[in-house]
């Protein structure tokens, strides 16, 4: 299984870079919360697909990815990212900032914490593995979390006087090739 990312850095710095975009302070704890439902709504979204390549464990603070921890103990890491992620994948993580970057830390944790795939992996002791599999089934039951239609949402645009509008990307119009004939001059005698 690929990942949509080369690594869980991409991401996290995403979150950051967003936050900062939004002149807003992202605790240590609302990212490791904001990762662990990107992941888990990726698989949710695309069919048990990695968005990143993460382990996550049940921490008794919540759900964290125990590398990004330690490398952002101490403040933003310096290591090279790739700043340019796909579209699909930013729009992805869009509709994640969108849903969830306005609650804080705590709120997150809870919704977090209340998730199956969260509780099943702690009762079987702290920092015990969250699996994939069992992140994209809690989530996709969505008993106590967003449905993955709420977070894939998309972006509603408005036309100059303000109504909803649909847009999709432009693509050329395609024509049938002509028919290819085939030319033969006789020279003349």
């Amino acid at each position: 299984m690929t990942p949509a990312v080369k690594s869980a850095f991409d991401v996290a710095f995403w979150f950051s870079d967003t936050a900062l975009n939004h002149n807003e302070y992202l605790q240590p704890q609302k990212l490791h919360r904001l990762l662990f439902l990107a992941q888990a709504y990726y698989a949710v979204a695309y069919r048990g697909q990695m968005l990143m390549p993460a382990v996550f464990v049940a921490d008794e603070m919540g759900p964290i990815e125990p590398n990004l921890y330690v490398a952002f103990s101490r403040g933003r890491p310096d290591v090279e990212v790739d700043i340019f992620l796909t579209e699909s994948v930013e729009a992805f993580l869009d509709g994640i900032w969108r849903r969830f970057g306005h609650r804080g830390a705590d709120s997150l944790t809870r919704l977090a914490k209340e998730s199956d795939a969260y509780r099943q992996a702690f009762a079987k002791g702290n920092r015990s593995h969250i699996p994939l599999a069992s992140m994209q089934v809690s989530f996709t039951r969505a008993e106590r979390t967003p449905s993955v239609n709420q977070v894939m949402r998309p972006k509603v645009l408005r036309s100059q006087t303000g109504r909803p509008v649909s847009v999709s990307a432009w693509s050329p119009p395609t024509r049938d090739p002509a028919p290819h004939t085939i030319l033969r001059y006789q020279e003349d005698e």
